[in-house]
């Protein structure tokens, strides 16, 4: 595999350097000598050559300098759609090259179709299934014996995150598993006497039980918010069960330890809610407002997303699961201590406090109008070990990254699919 993505890897190469010259060319006999943007434009190029002849990854997009003469439009204009059709050629190239290896007893998958945000409203009937602690409430689509995709929610939000990307890969031959977790739609707690925590380690546990139940040995794992956390532990603690991995907003193991730790005053601010559920009039504010308050989450935490009324109301409905506030609550005050966790996970979290690096094969994504807390990427690209990229996704793409986005998430998927 490696060999034939080296190859690969410098065909692309010569491409785009021929490609990169005669624009370079053009753009050189147009430009202003007394504007200094030039060199800036050059280093982009140069910057781009660079990472194709190192094998990394490649960048989504070339920024070209915000200071480029007004004048010039036309010539960027066309200089931009040619790098546009450089890229698409680059990327056509990339994906034929990405054939997803199935497993034993697995089908082959397709292509993916293209689709709109918002095109898929349901999941149709959903399924239950006892799996460790819980009975778990999922949607399932796609083949039974196409290679297995789980999808992993945050909060404030639940499985229609995915509605549109689950139909994406369903098409494509994918079987895919988007399970509500622990407090949300029709999960269950199987006995009174459990803990209602929602201790992280505990949610991951919770997905390893889902996949025993369900009989799946390994599978590729996506998630954003919680869900992302949720896969990132999955992926330390459990790696022989995760084929690769799709996280918004990258590597978001952390600790108690430093969830102790005083932030810059603009930091802490972007955490209020945190600081909100951490006292008792939290708690009763969130039971009693849970869905304004959820709305006011959306809204903060993706500025440019314009979403109706019924997107909102078909995800607040498994806000009322009797055990949401409970699990919501606990979660953010464990986080910062106030909370004590289960004792059954106190090992996994000992492991997890050391933030090990990720070996299994990830693509990262962001959106770049995310209005909630997320680290840079380049904080955490040392995180993981095995086969990495990261994306920007842009367009006004907020913290609900697979629902604004579901194509580059259904895409991401499908290219980490193809890493192992």
């Amino acid at each position: 595999m490696r060999s034939a993505h080296n190859s690969h890897t410098t065909t692309l190469f010569a491409s785009w350097e021929l490609f990169s010259t005669e624009l370079w060319a053009a753009f050189s006999a147009n430009h202003d000598e007394s504007n200094g943007s030039t060199h800036t434009v050059r280093a982009a190029f140069d910057t781009r050559d660079n990472r194709l002849k190192q094998g990394d990854p490649p960048m989504d997009s070339i920024n070209l300098p915000d200071d480029v003469n007004h004048h010039r439009r036309h010539f960027f204009g066309t200089a931009a759609l040619a790098i546009a059709a450089a890229q698409l050629a680059l990327t056509g190239s990339a994906n034929a090259q990405s054939a997803v290896t199935p497993q034993p007893g697995e089908k082959k998958p397709a292509a993916l179709t293209a689709t709109k945000p918002g095109a898929n409203t349901s999941f149709g009937a959903l399924k239950q299934i006892d799996a460790g602690l819980l009975n778990v409430g999922y949607a399932e689509a796609g083949p039974a014996d196409g290679p297995a995709v789980l999808l992993l929610h945050g909060w404030p939000y639940d499985i229609h995150c995915y509605v549109d990307v689950a139909s994406l890969l369903a098409q494509a031959g994918y079987r895919v598993i988007v399970p509500y977790l622990r407090g949300y739609g029709t999960t269950r707690f199987l006995s009174d006497a459990t803990l209602r925590s929602g201790q992280p380690t505990a949610v991951a546990a919770d997905i390893i039980a889902l996949m025993d139940a369900l009989k799946i040995e390994k599978a590729v794992v996506g998630g954003c918010d919680w869900g992302a956390r949720t896969a990132n532990i999955m992926a330390v603690l459990w790696p022989e069960r995760c084929k690769a991995m799709v996280s918004v907003s990258g590597y978001l193991i952390g600790t108690q330890q430093a969830g102790k730790m005083p932030l810059p005053p603009k930091a802490e601010l972007q955490w209020w809610y945190q600081f909100y559920f951490a006292t008792e009039r939290g708690r009763e504010g969130y039971e009693k407002y849970r869905r304004d308050f959820s709305k006011l989450i959306w809204q903060i935490a993706s500025p440019k997303w314009v979403f109706d009324d019924a997107t909102f109301d078909r995800s607040a409905a498994s806000f009322e699961n009797p055990d949401h506030v409970a699990i919501v609550i606990h979660n953010y005050r464990w986080r910062l201590g106030l909370a004590e966790g289960e004792a059954r996970y106190a090992d996994l979290d000992k492991r997890l406090a050391e933030l090990p690096v990720i070996a299994v094969p990830t693509i990262t994504l962001e959106g770049d109008a995310n209005g909630a807390p997320h680290p840079d990427p380049a904080s955490y690209a040392k995180k993981f070990s095995g086969k990495y990229q990261h994306r920007l996704i842009t367009g006004g793409i907020g913290h609900n990254l697979p629902q604004e986005a579901p194509q580059a998430f259904a895409e991401a998927i499908v290219e980490a699919a193809s890493y192992t």
